[in-house]
């Protein structure tokens, strides 16, 4: 069971910092510590697991039995914008987005 979010608008340094804290956790503790976690990836990333439980569901899965086997975060590149520096120049602002991917496992 798998679900994908691509495109986050977040670099992936940080959102690393939220999927390695529930990577091999059951489903349900995940859910728990997202919840309460004030990072900004926790919410994207509570979503995405859900996902993966709802599609987990619709293969026959039970949902009590999950468990998160891997989470990979990856680049998806960077929106270069430029910012209006002293004496006329500019220097670019890189924002970085990330391709997160869940993979859930039956225990």
């Amino acid at each position: 069971m798998r679900a994908e979010l691509k495109s986050h608008n977040q670099s992936p340094r940080k959102v690393r910092l939220v999927t390695d804290m529930v990577k091999g956790k059951k489903v349900a503790e995940a859910e728990a510590a997202l919840t309460f976690l004030p990072k900004r990836a926790a919410l994207p990333i509570l979503k995405l697991i859900q996902s993966a439980v709802a599609n987990a569901k619709a293969k026959g899965e039970d949902a009590d039995n999950l468990v998160i086997e891997n989470i990979e975060v990856n680049s998806a590149g960077m929106m270069v914008r430029y910012m209006p520096r002293a004496m006329g120049r500019a220097a670019p602002v890189r924002r970085r987005k990330s391709n997160v991917k869940v993979t859930l496992k039956a225990k």
